[in-house]
């Protein structure tokens, strides 16, 4: 299973820019392969992504496993300072 990344392309939080930026970084730097989804692309993909999220106002960047769902930044970024990328990941 691929990882997926719910990100956004349009943002103008510097905050939220970076944090995107630190996953991608951290997932080819690791040679994780995944998969992108721009949420900016169409409104129904970001509806998709609160729905598998289970929270109406989720914002991204959200992380899964396939089906299964990882966590967003603040729990990635945990996982990665507790040096436990792959259970974060669920490799």
């Amino acid at each position: 299973m691929a990882i997926i990344i719910y990100f956004t392309s349009v943002s103008g939080s510097r905050e939220l820019k970076q944090q995107q930026t630190e996953i991608f970084q951290f997932l080819d730097a690791k040679k994780i392969q995944y998969k992108a989804v721009d949420i900016a692309q169409d409104s129904s993909v970001k509806e998709e992504m609160r729905s598998r999220v289970g929270n109406p106002t989720a914002m991204p960047p959200q992380l899964f496993n396939g089906d299964t769902y990882c966590g967003d930044y603040s729990v990635f970024f945990q996982a990665i300072e507790d040096g436990k990328a792959e259970t974060f990941f669920k490799l």
